[in-house]
């Protein structure tokens, strides 16, 4: 049996679980999953060990605010998979959560892996050798941060980017504001908060309001 564990803390991280363990599911007959998830991973048979919830903060405060409630969770399943290791670990996202973690497993020979790649290009660069030293592998949404990680031997897979499969190429505009109900010649703006509950509820309401104005 290939046992895998897999840790995410929002819903997009969820999707991109479920997505993967129901794709593995194909090749590989027999296998276990467990580890920290949401809905989706749950209904792709995985043994949630925590629930997702526990993971979803947002901003320096908040994470503070929790700091000694995360702290032991991350220290009850570092003690869980070493007492008991799976042959692969997933960190999916949640990088400043997952790497401390990884590295734990992967110094005690747990192979890891990281599922969506930090936006290192973006900022906090420096986190490349925290990287180095915490996986075995990263997958890479896109296919430009494959060029990063070359650079510092880090090895890596574009695997893309989900949406890319449920979204067509070239959306049907007309037919899309039909079923929406949308007049053709209004302008729309679309407002993204987030996919953590705690960034909805933070986030929301003012997007609304700037938008009123």
């Amino acid at each position: 049996m290939l046992r895998i564990a897999i840790v995410t803390g929002e819903p997009s991280g969820d999707m991109l679980g479920a997505g993967l363990v129901h794709e593995l599911s194909k090749k590989v007959k027999d296998i276990s999953i467990e580890g920290i998830g949401g809905e989706k991973l749950a209904n792709e048979h995985m043994n949630i060990l925590f629930p997702m919830e526990k993971l979803s903060v947002m901003g320096f405060t908040e994470v503070l605010g929790r700091y000694f409630e995360l702290k032991d969770i991350r220290e009850k399943l570092i003690k869980h998979f070493l007492e008991d290791p799976p042959d692969i670990f997933i960190g999916i996202d949640a990088p400043d959560f997952n790497l401390f973690l990884e590295k734990k497993l992967r110094n005690a020979g747990i192979k890891t892996v990281h599922y969506v790649s930090p936006s290192i290009w973006a900022w906090r660069r420096n986190r490349i050798k925290k990287i180095r030293e915490s996986v075995d592998l990263i997958l890479n949404l896109f296919p430009f941060e494959g060029d990063i990680y070359n650079k510092f031997n880090i090895p890596n897979k574009y695997v893309g980017h989900p949406l890319a499969d449920k979204l067509p190429d070239e959306p049907n505009t007309e037919s899309a504001r039909n079923e929406l109900d949308i007049p053709l010649t209004k302008i729309v703006i679309a407002l993204l908060p987030g996919s953590r509950l705690t960034e909805i509820k933070r986030i929301a309401i003012p997007l609304l309001k700037a938008a009123l104005l």
